[in-house]
């Protein structure tokens, strides 16, 4: 099976929707957006991290074995 992700115009996802789901071979996945609440939570946190490691208090991962998990 191979996946695609399209950006559909708001106004015409529904009548996207409605049309796609309508092929039997196709299997339709939604995720939803993250709220601007939960996006504030996120940077809130990294801050909170940042001052932690600032404090040496969080350890942090060396820049080499980051870019040696990707």
């Amino acid at each position: 099976m191979k996946q695609i992700i399209l950006n559909v115009k708001e106004h015409k996802y529904q009548f996207f929707m409605d049309l796609i789901r309508n092929f039997d071979f196709v299997q339709v996945l939604e995720m939803e957006e993250d709220s601007k609440e939960a996006i504030v939570k996120h940077i809130e946190e990294g801050f909170k991290e940042m001052k932690l490691y600032k404090e040496g208090k969080l350890m942090g991962t060396p820049l080499k074995d980051f870019l040696d998990e990707l």
